[in-house]
């Protein structure tokens, strides 16, 4: 077993065990019924999510994104977690969830929920965003309220763009049900055949490719908008010449697209996915969103043709698939978005002359670097270490993770120049990121063509660590680079994406990162890291570990306490160290995002525990772990969260963090997010989440986000003062 040398280092697998043996005792005095259930916790998650829409505080554009990051994550949420459910069901594999419960009962659960959250969700655009939008000049109309002269333009506008590139399609005994593909939206069209009186059946698309929203022509103040299915639906008899059109509806199916690969059974896990990403198109279907005014006889038609449920269909007031927001929210409104914020160069990074290229190797040389992204730049710490080291005569290797990347990718085409300049160049590609499988595909393959030395990670473990190694030759020696970060090498998503990165020189890191590629490019065991722990062997057990020296420090008298910061906190032994920690005294609290599966402030179990929630402009999306230890504090950042397949399914990294005032900017910014002073959701003991977001007097309570990027222009202010 590999080891973490601060933590019992030189332990055999004997300690391991009644390590094991003696939290497993501690675990069966626990009560039971103590997790709340991970789909029911998720869709509270993206309820926090739609309360940020229903804020009129909010700029009303980027609350038009907030429900369009609603519609999306919900659309996955259906393709992932209920579709797995589904799966588990049919194929006799229904075991019961994290809270003991059968799939078929969590199913009604989540079905009922996710009723309920639509409905409020469409309830919210059609009551509160779309009129604070026409109030603000930007109005999403009907048909019905278009002038002749606007309804003309837009007749031409029909005639040119769309009708050419719509396929109706015909349903009788000559042509069977045509497929539906997962996430579109159609049209449903019952017509007559003027010559024999009898009803006919037709589906059309609604082109994805042409935008959701038309701008409506006009010479006013504002700008109006009609949705393109409504465009389409007015048009509807050039369409079908000589039919009378009696009633049309939209529909929209969601589908399994859960991909399931076994790379034991194949040797080419690239050709495999390919396969398989076909394949995902044509998945079961596990919801269908209707309108609610669609007719009997179209509906059954539908329920009896795609093989649904009652329980399955979602019949909604107003407009489907309201991702087409992300659209109208990119409006070019500043007054209707959050202020602009420019990510600032960390201070470690800044030339030292005017219109000068900062050395990034010799910053850090001189000390560990933290960069806190989005609220210092990734351009110039990640990004441009990478060009520089591309670039750099001295550099002989470069060795990195990628797991998402952007399209255009600056950090891919470093490797690629890395590799054109002869340096030995190592890119593990994730190939099965979760929808993002065919692009690293294609990246993939564009930099195995440049020379790059590509793998794909271990056979049965998605690779998720951020981490990047440069070696350099300097002065006879040989010096190793390394950045292991909470995100993804994206510089599109850095822009939105909260987290951190550490630069470090240190040759224990460095020697660390060199065992963990070649353990992932070949088949070295490695036995002993010094700052890293890594799942899935040993990341789980140390942090057990960790959290128990808490607990047996706060039954000591010693100074104790934990923190964790996730995007999720579901797997039970965690919880349960946690639990166990909290009944010593330990003082826990837990900053997470989206799933969490404690219940905080349970008498005699977890009346110690805080849990908090932020979300807002940024995704939170950095992972941290501190612990007190006796005031020797030991802080760790990387890619890790608290659920099973990070821990076990997963190669994940977290660093430990040294440097005593990075630990103290990471202490500073968990003292503020939990703060009674500061806005965020508070999770009770009965898994309700609440929002606190003003003090009693009706006052704003302080944003996090908006604090931390104060704090960076004032830190960079004071700096130049000097």
């Amino acid at each position: 077993m590999i080891e973490h040398d601060v933590l019992d280092a030189g332990l055999g697998d004997a300690d391991d065990d009644d390590f094991d043996e003696a939290v497993e005792a501690e675990d069966a005095q626990l009560p039971d019924h103590r997790y709340l259930d991970r789909e029911v916790s998720w869709l509270a998650f993206n309820q926090r999510v739609l309360e940020l829409a229903e804020d009129p505080t909010v700029p009303v554009l980027e609350r038009a994104n907030f429900l369009a990051i609603f519609a999306s994550n919900l659309d996955e949420f259906f393709m992932v977690r209920v579709a797995g459910l589904k799966r588990r069901i049919v194929t006799g594999l229904a075991v019961p969830t994290n809270v003991g419960r059968a799939p078929q009962d969590v199913l009604a659960d989540i079905s009922a929920e996710a009723h309920r959250l639509q409905l409020r969700h469409a309830a919210v655009w059609t009551d509160q965003v779309r009129p604070a939008l026409a109030e603000a000049g930007i109005e999403v109309v009907s048909w019905d309220s278009l002038d002749e002269h606007s309804s003309a333009r837009l007749t031409e506008y029909f005639q040119r763009n769309v009708f050419p590139v719509l396929m109706p399609l015909a349903v009788d005994p000559a042509h069977p049900f045509p497929y539906i593909s997962g996430l579109s939206l159609n049209l449903a069209i019952r017509i007559r055949n003027a010559r024999t009186g009898r009803q006919e059946f037709a589906r059309l698309k609604v082109p994805p490719m042409l935008p959701r929203f038309v701008e409506v022509p006009g010479d006013g103040p504002g700008v109006r908008y009609l949705p393109l299915e409504e465009l389409i639906s007015n048009h509807l008899g050039d369409l079908f010449p000589g039919m009378e059109v009696l009633d049309h509806h939209a529909f929209r199916l969601t589908r399994n697209e859960d991909v399931t690969i076994e790379e034991d059974e194949t040797e080419n896990l690239i050709q495999a996915l390919e396969a398989e990403l076909l394949r995902r198109r044509f998945g079961p279907p596990i919801r269908l969103e209707i309108t609610d005014d669609m007719d009997d006889v179209t509906r059954e038609l539908l329920l009896g043709e795609l093989d649904i449920t009652e329980q399955e269909v979602y019949r909604l007031p107003g407009a489907l698939d309201l991702r087409g927001l992300f659209d109208l929210s990119r409006i070019d409104r500043p007054d209707l978005h959050y202020p602009p914020h420019v990510p600032k160069t960390a201070l470690a990074f800044q030339p030292g002359e005017q219109n000068g290229r900062a050395d990034v190797f010799g910053a850090i040389r001189k000390a560990d670097v933290l960069v806190h992204h989005p609220y210092e730049s990734f351009a110039t710490s990640v990004q441009a270490f990478l060009e520089q080291a591309a670039k750099d005569p001295n550099v002989l290797a470069i060795k990195q993770t990628l797991y998402r990347t952007s399209g255009d990718s600056p950090i891919v085409q470093a490797l690629i120049d890395a590799a054109e300049a002869g340096k030995q160049v190592l890119a593990l590609v994730e190939v099965k990121a979760r929808f993002d499988e065919a692009n690293n595909i294609v990246w993939a393959r564009k930099l195995e063509k440049a020379g790059v030395h590509v793998v794909y990670g271990l056979v049965g473990l998605k690779t998720h660590c951020k981490l990047a190694l440069v070696i350099r030759e300097e002065e006879g020696r040989l010096r190793h680079y390394s950045h292991v970060g909470t995100g993804n090498y994206n510089p599109k998503t850095s822009r939105i994406y909260e987290d951190f990165g550490l630069f470090t020189v240190d040759d224990q890191v460095g020697r660390d990162l060199t065992r963990l590629f070649n353990e992932l490019s070949g088949y070295a065991i490695e036995k002993k890291f010094k700052r890293l722990l890594v799942a899935p062997l040993h990341l789980r057990k140390g942090l057990v570990r960790h959290i128990e020296r808490e607990r047996a420090n706060a039954l000591e008298g010693k100074p104790s306490g934990v923190r964790i910061k996730v995007n999720s906190m579901v797997d039970e032994q965690i919880i349960d160290a946690l639990y166990r920690a909290s009944q010593a005294g330990v003082s826990v609290e837990v900053w997470v995002r989206g799933i969490c599966s404690i219940k905080p402030g349970v008498p005699g179990m977890s009346e110690n525990i805080r849990v908090r929630s932020i979300l807002g402009r940024y995704l939170e999306h950095s992972r941290i772990f501190t612990f007190v230890n006796d005031g020797d504090p030991q802080v760790f950042i990387g890619s890790a969260d608290m659920m099973h397949r990070n821990l076990d399914r997963r190669v994940e990294a977290l660093v430990r963090v040294v440097d005593a005032k990075q630990i103290q900017e990471l202490s500073d910014l968990f003292d503020l997010a939990m703060d009674d002073g500061t806005s965020s959701w508070h999770l009770g003991p009965d898994g309700e989440w609440t929002r606190h977001s003003t003090s009693a007097d009706g006052t704003p309570l302080i944003d996090l986000q908006e604090h931390t990027m104060s704090r960076v222009q004032r830190k960079r202010r004071s700096r130049a003062v000097r």
